[in-house]
């Protein structure tokens, strides 16, 4: 997958974020109040972060400030035989003065990486359609699972080849979620 590179980009050092700076942790609010235009995310964040189910909060760090964050948290898939455990890549923002800039598929890219290395499997996104494919989600690896979000916009990716392989069933996100 190539990626345009940009000066931003450059300058953007993507890394896990730092869970005992409350400076950083007010940062990170910050930047997901900033790009969605409210406090539902952050909100979010701030419950994941004070849960067992946050697996990986990773930030966009540009000249020493958050410009971007990405939270990935357990998830499930309710089957037949149990419990299938996938990762929900929920949310990812940057600030809106750095958006489209590549910023936020840095993050992805990372945190995807980071996934890989701790042995993760599945990946579920709510998102839009003409951006994610680009890192590997499709609604075609969702579509044996039930979610209560458009079929358009649910969209999965295995990190491991056939990890959904006859996997079928709704998926079960974390309380923190409220769905």
């Amino acid at each position: 997958m190539s990626l345009k590179s940009s000066a931003v980009e450059d300058s953007v050092c993507i890394r896990m974020e730092n869970t005992g700076d409350a400076d950083e942790r007010a940062a990170i609010r910050a930047v997901n109040a900033a790009a969605f235009g409210g406090f539902e995310e952050a909100d979010l964040v701030d419950k994941l972060r004070g849960s067992e189910h946050a697996i990986a909060s990773l930030v966009a760090d540009l000249h020493g400030s958050v410009a971007g964050h990405i939270m990935f948290s357990r998830m499930w898939i309710r089957t037949e035989p149990g419990l299938i455990s996938a990762v929900a890549l929920a949310p990812v923002a940057v600030v809106p003065e750095q958006q489209r800039k590549g910023i936020g598929s840095l993050l992805i890219q990372r945190g995807l990486e980071v996934l890989r290395g701790r042995g993760e499997r599945i990946v579920i996104v709510v998102g839009h359609p003409a951006y994610y494919p680009r890192f590997g989600f499709s609604t075609d690896a969702a579509r044996l699972l039930e979610s209560p979000f458009p079929r358009e916009a649910f969209m999965a990716m295995e990190l491991i080849a056939g990890s959904l392989e006859g996997i079928r069933g709704p998926v079960v996100y974390p309380p923190a979620f409220g769905i």
